[in-house]
């Protein structure tokens, strides 16, 4: 007699289904990375820094002052530390992309 028990469904998609899933893994069985997952990634990455970074303003309260440039203030010590912060990530940011324009201008030029 024959024993059904053992026997496996290789796929259950019909099959217009079976293509896109077919299309959306490579000949190892990985899937591959897309635009959407990562994105969802980041906004993972971006939720845990957020907590983080709310932690963080919450225990650091005290005030101190702050003198740059001849101006001078009191605020929070973490609003003093995230606007270092933020400053350094856009002057970072700025640097990049000009560096980025540079090396596709030369790219163009060399084709």
């Amino acid at each position: 007699m024959f024993d059904d028990r053992h026997r496996t469904r290789i796929s259950t998609f019909s099959p217009s289904q079976a293509r896109g899933v077919a299309s959306a893994a490579s000949p190892t069985g990985r899937v591959y990375r897309t635009r959407a997952g990562s994105a969802w990634c980041g906004v993972c990455a971006a939720a845990l820094l957020s907590v983080v970074l709310i932690v963080f303003i919450g225990q650091h309260t005290r005030s101190v002052q702050v003198n740059f440039l001849g101006m001078s203030g009191s605020l929070p010590l973490a609003l003093a530390l995230l606007v270092a912060a933020v400053g350094a990530a856009i002057l970072i940011t700025v640097v990049g992309a000009v560096r980025v324009a540079q090396l596709r201008r030369l790219s163009s030029q060399h084709r």
